[in-house]
């Protein structure tokens, strides 16, 4: 899965700004995974007849694929990192993954998306953890 995300980042000519480029490639991969997999849990929520019941679910599905996007890309940018928007970026997204994994929980006994973006949150906070405690 992180393939051709850990081919780039071997052939880029800077260093993954001292990150560890196994971590890296991981998060980046969890990353944009949760951001299509919570945009979709959001569609498929709009898509329920209970749908006034999931605007929290939905909200809160479409700021975490945004946050999840936009960590993706930044880390996926390795010429001049900046370490302190990395750490914030990653303690962003970690945040994101959390509040929405606990709200699509709320739902996951009746949606079956809502299991699945649940899982894939908590997937991707783990790996920003991951990654933010191997910074140097």
């Amino acid at each position: 899965m992180t393939h051709h995300i850990s081919a780039m980042i071997n052939s880029h000519p800077g260093a993954a700004g001292g990150m560890d480029k196994e971590k890296l490639a991981e998060c980046i991969a969890a990353c944009f995974e949760c951001a299509q997999v919570c945009s979709s849990c959001a569609d498929a929520c709009l898509g329920e007849d209970m749908v006034a019941e999931l605007t929290t679910c939905i909200r809160t599905d479409l700021d975490c694929a945004d946050i999840c996007g936009a960590t993706g890309t930044i880390l996926s940018r390795q010429t001049g990192t900046n370490t302190n928007i990395v750490r914030a970026i990653l303690e962003a997204c970690r945040t994101a993954c959390a509040v929405c994994a606990e709200e699509c929980e709320q739902h996951a006994g009746m949606h079956e998306h809502c299991r699945i973006c649940a899982e894939a949150c908590r997937r991707c906070k783990a790996t920003c953890a991951n990654l933010l405690s191997a910074l140097a």
